[in-house]
């Protein structure tokens, strides 16, 4: 009798017609009858063939329920009576998927295992499912291949490519559409995965070319700040809004690239690129038609130079003195001018969202005072002169780096006229 024929004959609980039974007792000595057909069981089955071959077998075949669970066993008997082409539309879910087919494998039923294999290798999976999975193929050889390829570990290779085609996305092109920002957010987290270093190894590792191409982003992407930056002064009188947006958006990125670079051992190209478009950024920022508007734009700037300031401050990233030097001096004057323009906005306007925060003013000025006080002492005079001789004393306020110049300056003093006296030079004099 043909598939179809059979299929259409027997019917999986037809105790009229069945003429042999599959018992599934429990421990506790209950037992669930399933009224099959040996037709349709040998068919399908190389265990069935092989309990209805024995000398002794009868007509009930008994299962054990610390074995078998019934629902995926009454699931997969009901298969054994579908026609081929109704197999790969029996499943709804992972979880019944794998439990028939580790029943299936029990069964030896090959067609239905290869059926559960399609359908698990074509749908998502969640991570628990994943430990599943895996325990459920491990003995399954040659079968279990397509779905061994999708956990497969990558080699670092392929991730790196990924990595780099990320990064590309991010820095070398002007995708600054807010549609894309959810994309964006999402690209960055998985940047930021892939570099972390935990219990398990980094996903990339940070070699010559991935460096060489982050190098590339950190100019191009400044390159592009600078570009739409220049464009304020033009277009502000008509679309102040969509370009301050446009802006802002890419300094979001080099505020995410700040993040990066210290895990890529490029925080020293990162900060000079700064220090080196800073004049010109602040030149237009600070340009007149631009005096009482975008105030988001100029509070990211405090954000992004904050991250600076303290990156170069904790000791970590040996920058020569001259470029110090030029990064306090160029920025003091802008974070004393905005920080109470900020203040009076928001006491001006209710609910104005760009005031500082206090945790960034306090960020700022510590990483300032620590600044000043690793520079020479002509410089560090030069700062603390500069700041009691400005308008805005009060932040960022340096009389804790003032106290501890003066000290230094007494205590250096005496030990040199200490040193000179012991020479007979006691008209020395600082």
């Amino acid at each position: 009798m043909d598939k179809a024929g059979v299929s259409k004959t027997y019917k999986l609980g037809d105790p009229i017609t069945s003429d042999i039974i599959v018992q599934l007792r429990n421990k506790e000595g209950r037992s669930e009858r399933f009224y099959c057909h040996s037709s349709i069981l040998t068919k399908k089955s190389k265990f069935f063939v092989d309990q209805l071959c024995r000398p002794n077998s009868t007509n009930c075949i008994e299962l054990s329920a610390s074995v078998f669970d019934y629902e995926y066993l009454n699931k997969l008997l009901g298969m054994l009576y579908l026609s081929g082409e109704s197999l790969p539309d029996s499943f709804d879910s992972v979880r019944i998927a794998l439990g028939v087919l580790q029943t299936a494998t029990r069964l030896h039923c090959e067609e239905i295992s290869k059926i559960c294999i399609q359908y698990l290798e074509a749908v998502p999976w969640e991570d628990k499912e994943e430990e599943e999975i895996l325990n459920a193929v491990s003995g399954l050889g040659p079968l279990a291949t397509p779905l061994l390829a999708r956990i497969h570990p990558v080699d670092i290779s392929y991730t790196k490519d990924v990595f780099l085609s990320a990064i590309r996305f991010l820095m070398y092109t002007s995708r600054t559409s807010p549609q894309l920002d959810d994309l964006k957010t999402s690209m960055r987290e998985q940047v930021d995965y892939m570099l972390v270093e935990d219990e398990d190894a980094p996903l990339v590792i940070v070699d010559d070319e991935v460096r060489a191409e982050m190098k590339i982003g950190i100019s191009t992407i400044f390159s592009l700040f600078e570009k739409e930056m220049s464009s304020f002064p033009h277009e502000v009188a008509f679309r102040s809004e969509k370009a301050e947006s446009k802006v802002l958006l890419i300094l979001l990125d080099i505020e995410w690239m700040s993040s990066i670079v210290t895990k890529m051992d490029l925080m020293m190209e990162f900060i000079s690129t700064w220090i080196d478009v800073s004049d010109n950024i602040l030149r237009i920022i600070q340009d007149e038609k631009l005096d009482m508007i975008m105030w988001g734009l100029k509070r990211k700037l405090l954000e992004v130079v904050g991250k600076v300031l303290e990156a170069v401050s904790c000791g970590t990233l040996i920058l020569p003195v001259p470029a110090r030097v030029q990064l306090l001096t160029t920025w003091l004057p802008y974070i004393r001018k905005m920080k109470p323009l900020l203040e009076s906005k928001g006491s001006e306007e209710l609910g104005f969202p760009y005031k500082m925060a206090d945790d960034l003013c306090h960020s700022i000025q510590s990483s300032i005072i620590s600044m000043v006080l690793a520079l020479p002492v002509q410089e560090q005079t030069d700062i603390l002169a500069d700041w009691i001789q400005a308008d805005q004393v009060k932040f960022p306020d340096l009389s804790e780096a003032l106290e501890v110049w003066c000290c230094r300056t007494k205590s250096t003093k005496r030990r040199l006229m200490v040193g000179f006296g012991k020479v007979g030079n006691a008209a020395f004099s600082l």
